[in-house]
């Protein structure tokens, strides 16, 4: 159990003065059995003429911002304590028919999994890398499949921050060799489902303890320094595994379970779990730039 305070920041600045329109922000991380909300604060410099939250269809938490008048400046400042539970058991409780791969899925469970077992990008070439990580010549033990294929994520390609918008697709990520940690997650969730597994997008935050950290010990026992990503919002994903429910995997830090993660919000696709999106009205070229700060920080609880 640790106590944790989450500092994120976002500063949009303009050349002339605009008019805002809505803002949707997530920020508030999701309450769970290993998460809870100790302190929140949210505040907004305009200050918005109206704010209200609501549960989105993934039963994310999302604050809606209304504004009236121009500026030229717009800060979001969030701050979350909370206590995390880490859960780091040495072997997951999956279901007897789950436990090796190939699996089916109960009947029950496929009108809930529908959209987390259907790929979004056409082609072959991840279904063929994803085939890496099966033994050809008997089954494999489910979560043996997933530790590898999250642990080669990381072995095979070179984490890079990136500040554009949107992902890339998981064919440019095996063609660059490189990218954020929303293209590995983005990476990892279409190879899963490519196996028959079913999984979702993960946007949230990330603890990066300055002493060393055993990132892969529930993979295979090693150990690194250091998590990356931490600065700014980070992304993985959660695979669906019966008897166990949804289970983290980090492919940036090879993080198998919720260690260092903070959960903010679960989609099916990345560009539903944006942190912060908005409009303004303005000339073309008015916006000049942004700044986003992150700091995840152990709290007195």
């Amino acid at each position: 159990m640790s106590f944790l305070t989450v500092h994120h920041t976002t500063t949009y600045r303009y050349r002339v003065p605009v008019s805002l329109g809505e803002h949707r922000m997530m920020f508030r991380p999701r309450e769970s059995h290993d998460l809870r909300l100790i302190r929140t604060s949210l505040a907004i410099s305009p200050q918005p003429t109206h704010l209200r939250w609501l549960h989105d269809p993934f039963d994310n938490s999302v604050a809606v911002a209304d504004f009236e008048g121009s500026t030229k400046e717009l800060r979001f400042e969030s701050t979350v304590t909370l206590e995390h539970f880490e859960v780091f058991p040495p072997e997951y409780p999956l279901e007897e028919y789950a436990r090796t791969y190939p699996f089916r899925y109960a009947d029950e469970d496929f009108p809930s999994l529908g959209c987390a077992l259907a790929r979004q990008y056409p082609g072959d070439r991840v279904s063929k890398w994803a085939l890496q990580f099966l033994d050809p010549a008997e089954s494999t033990g489910t979560m043996k499949v997933l530790g590898a294929m999250n642990r080669g994520i990381q072995e095979q390609f070179i984490y890079t921050r990136r500040v554009e918008k949107g992902v890339q697709t998981p064919e440019e990520t095996l063609k660059f060799g490189r990218g954020s940690c929303r293209d590995f997650a983005v990476l990892m969730m279409e190879a899963a489902r490519s196996l028959g597994v079913a999984a979702r997008f993960v946007s949230g935050y990330i603890f990066s303890p300055g002493c060393s950290s055993p990132d892969c010990s529930e993979v295979d026992g090693s150990a690194k320094p250091t998590t990356t990503g931490g600065g700014a919002t980070h992304a993985w994903i959660q695979a669906y595994l019966p008897g166990a429910g949804w289970i983290d995997f980090d492919p940036t830090n090879c993080i198998v379970g919720n260690r260092n993660l903070i959960r903010v919000a679960v989609a099916w696709a990345p560009e539903h779990v944006l942190p912060l999106w908005g409009t303004y009205a303005g000339p073309a070229n008015a916006f000049l730039d942004m700044d986003v700060s992150v700091t995840v920080t152990e709290a007195n609880g």
